[in-house]
């Protein structure tokens, strides 16, 4: 059995790593298909994330990486592929996962989604919060493979500083008005 794991990784977390290592134990392949989401601003290409993502994923023999664009079933029936694998994070994820998870069947009823709950280490982990962290100077290296972190800090060293990033309390609070008499 063929499983497809969506998504931007923009960027791959350890979180995306573990799904896909557990996902191998469980398919016979597992497609990892970077979606091509023209209305979003990635912080890194399509060719850069499937190269990191192959990186990262060399060591694991069913594993394959590609990129699409479009709907994901079109992308599971080109591939013969039975299922999505969908990780679960919080109770907002199965939401969001159970809605599409439906709307997927009813354009391709042979399709299941297959829905992993994400282990407790990477709970909190999404790839908003790696280019949060990162973006602000801190350490993100516990949160994704080396060679991601490496190409994350290379891409924030060349933004300026904000003037947040040490900021003096003055900038901060604004003082209270002096009511006059």
């Amino acid at each position: 059995m063929i499983a497809i794991y969506p998504g931007s990784f923009d960027p791959i977390t350890l979180g995306h790593l573990d799904i896909i290592k557990r996902g191998s134990r469980l398919f016979e392949g597992v497609i990892v298909a970077v979606l091509c989401n023209p209305s979003k601003q990635p912080l890194f290409d399509v060719e850069a994330r499937t190269a990191q993502i192959r990186a990262c994923t060399g060591h694991l023999s069913n594993i394959k990486v590609d990129s699409f664009l479009g709907l994901t079933v079109d992308y599971a029936r080109l591939h013969h592929a039975q299922a999505l694998l969908r990780g679960l994070r919080v109770l907002s994820d199965f939401e969001k996962e159970l809605q599409m998870a439906h709307t997927n069947k009813t354009l391709m009823e042979e399709l299941e989604t297959v829905f992993l709950a994400t282990s407790n280490e990477y709970s909190f982990l999404s790839s908003s919060v790696v280019k949060e962290i990162a973006r602000f100077g801190g350490p993100i290296d516990h949160l994704v493979p080396e060679n991601v972190a490496r190409e994350i800090y290379r891409c924030y060293s060349k933004t300026p500083p904000t003037a947040i990033t040490n900021p003096k309390p003055s900038a901060l609070v604004t003082p209270p008005h002096k009511v006059e008499p």
